[in-house]
């Protein structure tokens, strides 16, 4: 599975050393500062950009985890972002700019046809090779040069819809824009996960919610059923996996059937994720039972947090970075 969001490696980096709370703080800071760089075509806006994108892949390298094995979560929104990419492509179009690119399409009584082979081709083929992220962003690439080719060589009579795929400086720095700001948010997610362990993330966030309790919410509740639910993620989707796999070699094909086949495997495959969910929840809370555990009762800690030098210069940096944002964004 892709989503790798919810895994713990463990290490002996400085995010792995950091206060959990800090971490946490540090990251809504670090989402917040990203989100508040408003989607404009002003150098000063693309240069904090580039600058918060790189900055989130510094932190990766600072966690001594591996660059592929973060932007591997990113493969699971791959299709969202290349459709979120053309859409700006397409959209902003200002007519006082000369396009990049000018390019005649058509979808026509031949251009179909071809586009449905291609797109048979693509699914049979990524069955078989290893890059398939690669291999989509070919297919994406193909079914304009597709329309293209039909246009330009070859004659259509009726029955066809032509237009032209602009390409404009505005749209395309955009949609680069918009592409660095989701891929920057999902690195400094995983990284929180992937540098905290479970015990630390509860922990955090009960302690970050601790003034909640002066008006009765129960904070470690809920620290608890955020912290497990995360960590119970990437568990649900191995055992998906595993599950996948063993109806495959029993002779399903997830790729290859028809709609109506699909919804029956479907359904035979959130049958035993769901009784496996369960099975876990039991076997979880008779070990939380097993080891003291008692909702409303007061807890001891096995870690007592302090906040050190390091945790208060990586706050104090980020707290800057927002900072230094919104003085070059208001006041200048």
């Amino acid at each position: 599975m892709n989503i790798k969001i919810g895994q713990y490696i463990a290490g002996n980096s400085v995010l792995h050393k950091l206060d959990p709370r800090i971490k946490l703080v540090s990251m809504m800071i670090l989402i917040i500062t990203i989100f508040v760089v408003p989607v404009s075509l002003e150098l000063e806006n693309i240069i904090w950009m580039i600058a918060l994108f790189v900055f989130s892949l510094s932190l990766v390298f600072l966690s001594g985890i591996r660059l592929g094995k973060v932007l591997q979560g990113i493969k699971a929104i791959v299709f969202l972002m290349t459709f979120t990419f053309l859409i700006q492509l397409f959209s902003i179009q200002p007519i006082t700019e000369t396009p990049l690119l000018d390019a005649p399409m058509t979808l026509s009584i031949i251009s179909i046809p071809l586009l449905l082979i291609l797109t048979i081709l693509y699914h049979f083929v990524k069955t078989k090779i290893k890059w398939k992220t690669t291999w989509f962003f070919v297919y994406v690439i193909l079914i304009f040069v597709v329309q293209w080719l039909v246009i330009a060589y070859i004659p259509t009579v009726g029955l066809n819809f032509d237009y032209n795929f602009s390409v404009y400086p505005s749209g395309l720095l955009r949609a680069g824009f918009i592409f660095l700001r989701i891929i920057a948010v999902m690195v400094i997610a995983s990284l929180l996960t992937f540098t905290t362990s479970t015990i630390e993330l509860n922990d955090g966030l009960e302690s970050l919610m601790k003034p909640l309790r002066w008006i009765g919410v129960p904070t470690y509740i809920f620290s608890m059923m955020i912290s497990l639910t995360l960590r119970s993620i990437p568990t649900l989707l191995e055992e998906t996996e595993k599950i996948m796999k063993a109806q495959t070699s029993r002779g399903a094909d997830f790729n290859e059937s028809s709609i109506k086949q699909k919804i029956g495997q479907i359904v035979a495959l959130l049958i035993p994720v769901f009784v496996i969910s369960f099975n876990r929840a039991d076997d979880l809370s008779n070990a939380m039972e097993a080891r003291g555990y008692i909702i409303g009762e007061k807890r001891t800690k096995l870690d007592i947090y302090q906040i050190k030098f390091k945790d208060i210069f990586i706050l104090s940096m980020t707290i800057l970075i927002l900072a230094g944002l919104l003085v070059t964004r208001f006041a200048l």
